[in-house]
């Protein structure tokens, strides 16, 4: 169970990273990633930031190469910008669930509109 400092160091991070990734980085193999949330150890030395990416597999494995070269910068530039004694080692985690939120949502209505028309 987080607690609530963690829980805060963890927020404050994930709008700082996207805001860094959005505005800062230049690397084109980071195009249009979205940080959907960012996890952090109890002792606050390490975070797992948990993202998502438009594309096919290619794209998502180009991103995250990009991702990994950009880390020592986004730390730095997150710790220019955040008030606080240690920022955390960050490890860019790509997040499977909300593929499986979208392949969920796909067939939901697949039902949906099967049962609307029968005949279909």
């Amino acid at each position: 169970m987080e607690s609530r400092r963690t829980q805060r160091v963890a927020d404050l991070l994930h709008h700082e990273i996207a805001w860094v990734l959005q505005r800062e980085i230049k690397d084109p193999r980071v195009g249009f990633v979205t940080i959907t949330g960012v996890r952090v150890s109890a002792d606050l030395r390490h975070a797992r930031v948990y993202y998502t990416v438009l594309g096919e597999a290619l794209q998502r494995s180009e991103t995250q190469k990009g991702l990994d070269s950009a880390r020592a910068f986004v730390r730095r530039a997150v710790g220019a910008r955040l008030r606080i004694k240690v920022v955390p080692e960050l490890k860019f985690v790509y997040d499977e669930d909300f593929e499986r939120a979208l392949r969920t949502q796909a067939a939901l209505e697949d039902v949906r509109d099967a049962k609307e028309d029968p005949d279909r």
